[in-house]
């Protein structure tokens, strides 16, 4: 008879690589859809009330990485520990690349983005914002390596008939 109960570690990796995806796919619709409402960049305006107005923060990111995917990140780093050969290689590699992230989102993006919600439309609001837009094209390459990774690893768990 076939054991269909995954393990712990296999529905860890389940999860981190869902989320993954939506972190990725809701960056990428943030960047491209919601950043233009609150920055002009080339008018050199910074608008913080349509920063406040969505509050992406609050309504979404902290229901789907601030605490979801640190706490899968932390497990993940724990259960690629524990696994062996390439799984445990590419788990390693995604749970590593998306612990950058995390360190980069509440040592940088978080608090920045708090200030420029309470910040002018002045210059320096503009060039901070404008920082702030440059450097999450780094986190987006975190979380999407993070989120390839992951499902590679998830490759491997199904080959060793865990997942």
């Amino acid at each position: 008879m076939i054991n269909l109960k995954p393990s712990l570690a296999a529905i860890v990796l389940w999860l981190f690589v869902i989320v993954l995806g939506i972190a990725f796919g809701a960056g990428i619709y943030e960047h491209r859809i919601l950043l233009p409402r609150w920055l002009d960049p080339g008018g050199g305006h910074w608008y913080a009330e349509a920063a406040r107005q969505d509050n992406v923060g609050l309504r979404f990111w902290a229901f789907v990485s601030t605490g979801p995917l640190t706490l899968l990140t932390l497990a993940s780093l724990y259960c690629a520990s524990q696994a062996t050969g390439a799984l445990r290689m590419w788990w390693l590699m995604a749970a590593l690349a998306a612990l950058g992230d995390r360190l980069l989102t509440f040592s940088y993006f978080i608090p920045t983005m708090v200030g420029l919600m309470q910040a002018p439309d002045a210059a320096a609001s503009v060039e901070t914002a404008t920082t702030w837009v440059r450097l999450n094209h780094l986190r987006h390459l975190l979380v999407a390596g993070a989120w390839f990774a992951a499902l590679q690893a998830l490759s491997w768990l199904r080959v060793r008939g865990g997942g």
